[in-house]
């Protein structure tokens, strides 16, 4: 059992669920529509985590090579679409490779504000070593944001439902491929328990336009037009 030594009253846990280059740079493999926005969000919500002193869980997918022929073209070991957007790291981290294991070290939340586990599957539940952690883990809350809704951010949300964890994805912080799909994943986790509320319940209201990572023509454009406004 992992000890809960964090915080006797912790409140909140963030899940940070897949937030690569891959999906949420337009020159990724397999970018998010509406990326600019969704990552202007996802941006504050861990800006509040860092503020508040909030644990944060991140799941990274990582897929083997397999000298050219892996199962998928995106979130490839060791490219460079497969590493985490820079604000979705914190300082004191741990990290732990998909290797099947389930051991973890003793205070584990108690020594790192956050911790990193790869998965090598769209639902990340599928790692023994994510199963045990999110299955034991206690909190008041788990606040989910990243990608996909209808991927594994709807796979994160059901599997701790069913492990009855209450939980709330922060629906303008998720980024969704398919526009249908996206809707649909979020009514099905409403309708299993889930809440769904906007980055401005945690973080407040905010006038951020700038993501500061996508090289991207609409990104670039809306970085010039903010410091033209400054200027």
């Amino acid at each position: 059992m992992i000890r809960q030594l964090v915080k006797p009253r912790r409140r909140h846990i963030l899940i940070d669920v897949s937030t690569q280059r891959d999906y949420f740079l337009a020159e990724g493999s397999a970018c998010i529509r509406n990326h600019r926005h969704v990552l202007a969000n996802v941006r504050r919500i861990m800006a509040w985590a860092r503020l508040k002193d909030i644990p944060v869980i991140s799941t990274c997918e990582v897929y083997s090579d397999n000298n050219g022929h892996s199962v998928t073209d995106y979130c490839i070991d060791g490219t460079w679409g497969q590493k985490k957007i820079s604000y979705s790291l914190l300082a004191n981290r741990a990290s732990f490779a998909a290797d099947g294991a389930t051991d973890l070290p003793t205070d584990l939340l108690r020594n790192y504000q956050q911790i990193i586990l790869h998965n090598r599957c769209i639902d990340p539940f599928d790692e023994p070593r994510i199963d045990r952690l999110l299955s034991e883990v206690i909190a008041n809350e788990f606040i989910i944001v990243g990608a996909s809704a209808e991927g594994a951010v709807e796979a994160v949300a059901l599997g701790l439902l069913q492990r009855g964890k209450r939980v709330t994805v922060v629906c303008d912080a998720v980024g969704s491929h398919d526009k249908r799909e996206g809707k649909m994943a979020f009514r099905k986790m409403r309708a299993k328990g889930a809440k769904l509320r906007e980055t401005r319940h945690f973080a407040g209201k905010s006038n951020l336009k700038l993501v500061g990572t996508c090289d991207c023509k609409l990104c670039r454009a809306a970085a010039e037009k903010a410091t033209s406004k400054v200027g």
